[in-house]
């Protein structure tokens, strides 16, 4: 078979509905036929995309894998035929939470100013590499580890963590909190784009209990709600306020590397001109952060 954008389409609407009859309706394609390009897709490449039975899939570790080529393939097949941006290329610079912190209107407003030529969109993506390797932005503002294959990554700064507790709870209360007195709290964890694991704590030391959730707002809600605890960077409070969730600094927890990734043998023209600015933004808070 020959494989064209279609049957690539086809395969990230699988991947997105887990569900071959909902892909066919999202598509306007009957059952059978999504069926038969996913198998074609398989043939083709020699490999199992996902795992099915009658009311479920899954994709596989390969099936994942391919799902970020194809979606990279499709982003950059409809930019090149999006006509408005023929002249005036953007730069699209993703995150998952929080941005460039206290720097991300200045960083913002200094880019409009000195590079008027280059458009610079901020995206917000639920993902842990804010779309990257999906081929939605050109760059991303990343924290936490980054050891995936095929991206280049810089070092901008490290800020302290901070806990987030709810605002009418005892911790609120305390002006600073260490790890230990967070060990005894059910942790919400984002799973997905979050940064913060029980592997924070030493060992057989830190919650036991684990809320999961999928994107920055319900990890908000859960907190605020006081169904547990959560750890995030220094920056969360600027750029994620919320009535009932109140940030204490943690005096024991490691620093968060933030980071400037983009993917290997494809970057954008301008993005040495952003990692200057970013490193310039963030020298001149440290200068004005008094002693």
């Amino acid at each position: 078979m020959s494989i064209e954008m279609r049957h690539l389409r086809c395969f990230l609407a699988i991947a997105e509905e887990s569900n071959l009859t909902r892909a066919a309706v999202r598509l306007h394609l009957t059952q059978p036929a999504v069926s038969r390009t996913l198998a074609a897709l398989e043939k083709h490449l020699g490999t199992r995309l996902a795992e099915r039975s009658t009311h479920h899939l899954a994709l596989t570790a390969e099936g994942r894998a391919f799902r970020d080529k194809a979606a990279a393939a499709v982003a950059a097949f409809d930019e090149a035929l999006d006509a408005g941006r023929l002249r005036r290329r953007p730069l699209r610079l993703g995150h998952p939470w929080s941005a460039f912190g206290p720097y991300t209107t200045p960083l913002l407003r200094r880019w409009q100013r000195e590079q008027p030529g280059t458009p610079l969109e901020l995206l917000r993506i639920d993902d842990r590499t804010a779309g990257l390797t999906r081929g939605e932005v050109d760059a991303a503002l990343l924290r936490g580890p980054v050891e995936i294959p095929g991206l280049v990554k810089e070092l901008l700064f490290t800020e302290g963590r901070v806990a987030a507790v709810p605002a009418d709870g005892p911790l609120a209360a305390r002006t600073s909190l260490t790890l230990a007195d967070l060990a005894s709290e059910p942790l919400i964890v984002n799973r997905v784009s979050g940064t913060t694991s029980p592997a924070l704590w030493p060992p057989q030391s830190g919650p036991v209990t684990t809320v999961t959730v999928t994107n920055t707002d319900d990890w908000l809600t859960a907190i605020a709600a006081a169904r547990g605890i959560g750890v995030t960077g220094a920056s969360t409070p600027v750029v994620h306020p919320h009535p009932g969730v109140a940030y204490r600094p943690l005096s024991d927890a490691p620093p968060l590397p933030v980071f400037l990734v983009w993917r290997e043998g494809t970057a954008h023209p301008a993005i040495p001109r952003l990692a200057a600015l970013a490193h310039e933004l963030a020298a001149e808070a440290r200068v004005r952060k008094p002693e």
